[in-house]
């Protein structure tokens, strides 16, 4: 009679990792719509409305930009 265990084979698993933070993701949708109202109310033709539009995207740096040219004043 043959009383040895017989090893366990190891199996490799894979852990994935899912954090779900959505919150930048709602205040840059945010404040996209509010640079998009903020850009296209204020344009006076056509052409500024489309600039309106694309500086939407890119109103972050725009932000950081103002900032930073505001803390070198002091």
């Amino acid at each position: 009679m043959n009383t040895e265990m017989m090893p366990r084979e190891q199996t490799k698993q894979k852990m994935n990792l899912n954090i779900q933070n959505n919150s930048p993701d709602a205040v840059y949708g945010l404040g996209l719509i509010g640079a998009w109202v903020f850009y296209i109310g204020r344009a006076t033709n056509f052409r500024e409305g489309v600039a309106g539009f694309f500086k939407g995207f890119v109103w972050p740096a725009f932000v950081v930009y103002d900032l930073l040219k505001f803390l070198n004043s002091k």
